[in-house]
């Protein structure tokens, strides 16, 4: 009978997971809630979109134009907020919403299949150089592109809405998300690995208030010697260039440790170090997981009948 008693308590936790998680996936596919004390999101479209792909990128970020600020992005818009070429194909899209204070920057990339540079977590970095907080941003393309033009777009969001960005904090952090797919590309390295030492450079900035230029060169080396990381000298002096910028701008990373610790703590190498599979999904071993209680109950009790 404890036997019996523990199997069925296990299965009544079991079944509470799936059903309270079916609740809120039924939630977000079905509902379009507006948060009324963040207002109405902002879609800032990619320019050179065709009609049909505007439309595509609309459902992709789950539009409802009755009830969201809708922009696009062009090349004039690079060469304004970060000094880029004006001449720019613009694709990439996001959708920013405002969230209460305390909520953090979240970045969720809709299409991963077709943002072969940018990941989240350099976005991330990106955007708390460049002074945005308190927001959740979807970035969605429906063709594969690199990824750099939605932070652009991202720029042009908040200057809609009357909340100017600190150029100079755009342009650094745009140089940062450029390094940050460079060092990607050239090193090897993964894309965590890189928005991880990113934010420890940044942490450490926070703790020690480097004030000159060899200050930053000692931050710099000790993460990378901590992170394991080894790079060429011309890239290290990109990294040394880039934090010594970084460390002038008017950032007070202190009241971003915890947002930083997140990123230098990414989800993927969480899961690595605890050598999940995470190939079958969540809910699929969930319910394999059920399935495997629902058996043994039954075998039991098919043991006492017999």
């Amino acid at each position: 009978m404890k036997q019996i008693s523990k199997l069925l308590f296990m299965f009544l936790i079991g079944f509470s997971i799936v059903f309270s998680s079916s609740v809120l996936t039924y939630g977000d596919e079905n509902v379009d809630v507006i948060d009324e004390f963040a207002g109405e999101p902002i879609v800032v479209y990619g320019d050179n979109l065709s009609d049909s792909q505007k439309e595509e990128v609309k459902n992709l970020l789950n539009v409802n134009s009755e009830n969201a600020h809708e922009l696009s992005v062009t090349g004039q818009d690079i060469a304004k907020y970060i000094g880029g070429n004006p001449n720019s194909n613009m694709y990439s899209s996001a959708k920013i919403t405002h969230e209460k204070s305390g909520h953090g920057i979240v970045v969720n990339i809709i299409t991963a299949d077709n943002i072969t540079e940018v990941t989240s977590d350099m976005y991330l970095n990106a955007l708390i150089t460049a002074g945005v907080e308190n927001a959740t941003v979807d970035v969605a393309s429906p063709i594969p592109v690199t990824g750099h033009s939605a932070l652009t777009g991202i720029y042009k969001a908040y200057d809609a809405i009357g909340e100017d960005l600190d150029t100079e904090r755009m342009k650094v952090a745009n140089e940062e998300l450029e390094i940050s797919t460079e060092l990607a590309d050239r090193e090897g390295l993964t894309d965590e690995k890189i928005a991880s030492l990113m934010a420890e450079i940044k942490k450490a900035i926070a703790e020690q208030n480097p004030a000159t230029r060899e200050d930053i060169e000692k931050i710099v080396e000790e993460q990378l010697d901590s992170l394991g990381i080894s790079l060429s000298e011309e890239d290290r002096q990109l990294l040394i260039d880039l934090f010594d910028k970084i460390k002038d701008l008017d950032i007070d990373f202190d009241k971003l440790k915890d947002q930083l610790n997140d990123i230098a703590s990414s989800i993927t190498e969480k899961l690595d170090d605890l050598d999940i599979d995470i190939d079958r999904g969540f809910f699929e071993s969930i319910l394999d997981f059920i399935r495997d209680i629902i058996d043994s109950i039954a075998g039991i009790f098919g043991s006492k009948g017999e």
